[in-house]
């Protein structure tokens, strides 16, 4: 993956003008920007994220310090620009840069992803529709949890509302501009553990294993991302966790640890989706072996069925 840092423009004015960055970050062809919206679009957490006019907009935390990003499809170069503005603009380097790409899925090789999973006739037909799909990633480890956990056995749309709930009431508003763009930055470990969460939404034993999952990471008991644990350390220690299952993990490990083969097996859709194929394949185990033949690309597989299912319904469903 190739990531160029285009200008950084700093303070101004006696610090008057708020700093800003901007990059562009490099990918291989094909890529579906469109897909990868409409993912991120059903999924938006009120208040931090926005999908609007073919650009992705939220705020981002560093530091200590938050400012908005605002991420958009070159019209001509195979390249995302990502623009910074605030004061995090000041800690913009390759490290914040490659946290983007990999949130935008920019290392993947779509031509051996698609290849390899093509093998398999049940996938020609997809991948030849969506040769650039992506797996969308996120900020944050803890925020994509914290998704997952609330998005239990809800649909995305009860998820959104929830973490949005959240947000409100365990967030920081950082910008006060009332212009409508994402303005407040996600919940720290620290406070969504200290956080009130009665008639949040969820049930009582969800609540407590949020609660827990916040507590624990807060005070650096559980690692939360690949650069302090390798995948299978974990998956282990998030396994221990009460209230944290093996679809949990698997859509984490998905979309936060970036591991190309996780498979979230008891995912619904997933299910459905693989029955409908063949009614035979109605159970886990059955399944599970069926999927075997999609490594090491189970999660782009995941994807597929998600996306297919969203194109026929006009929505986002999955995931």
């Amino acid at each position: 993956m190739s990531i160029d840092t285009i200008t950084i423009t700093s303070l101004a004015n006696g610090g008057l003008v708020p700093p800003s960055a901007q990059m562009e970050l490099r990918y291989k062809a094909p890529y579906d920007w469109a897909r990868v919206l409409r993912f991120f679009s059903g999924r938006a957490i009120p208040g931090v994220e926005q999908v609007a006019d073919g650009v992705y907009r939220r705020i981002v935390d560093l530091h200590g310090e938050a400012g908005r990003l605002t991420v958009t499809k070159h019209p001509r170069k195979h390249c995302l620009i990502a623009t910074v503005e605030g004061a995090v603009a000041r800690h913009v380097d390759d490290a914040f840069a490659a946290r983007v790409a990999t949130m935008f899925d920019l290392g993947a090789d779509p031509v051996a992803i698609g290849g390899g999973l093509a093998r398999d006739p049940w996938f020609a037909p997809l991948v030849e529709a969506a040769p650039g799909l992506r797996v969308p990633g996120a900020w944050s480890g803890f925020e994509l949890a914290v998704r997952a956990i609330v998005g239990q056995q809800v649909s995305v749309k009860a998820a959104t509302t929830i973490v949005g709930r959240l947000v409100e009431r365990a967030g920081e508003r950082v910008i006060h501009d009332d212009d409508g763009a994402p303005a407040w930055r996600f919940p720290t470990p620290d406070a969504l553990a200290a956080c009130d969460l009665d008639k949040i939404g969820m049930p009582g034993k969800r609540v407590a294993a949020l609660t827990g999952v916040a507590r624990a990471v807060a005070a650096g008991d559980v690692p939360v991302d690949r650069a302090h644990a390798d995948l299978a350390t974990l998956r282990s220690a998030w396994l221990d966790l009460p209230g944290i299952g093996p679809w949990t993990v698997e859509y984490i490990a998905m979309r936060a640890w970036r591991d190309p083969d996780a498979w979230p097996a008891s995912d619904l859709v997933l299910m459905q989706s693989i029955a409908a194929r063949d009614p035979a394949l109605d159970r886990l185990a059955s399944q599970q072996r069926r999927t075997e033949g999609w490594r090491p690309w189970r999660a782009y597989a995941a994807l597929h069925l998600w996306n297919e299912v969203a194109d026929r319904a006009g929505g986002a469903r999955g995931g």
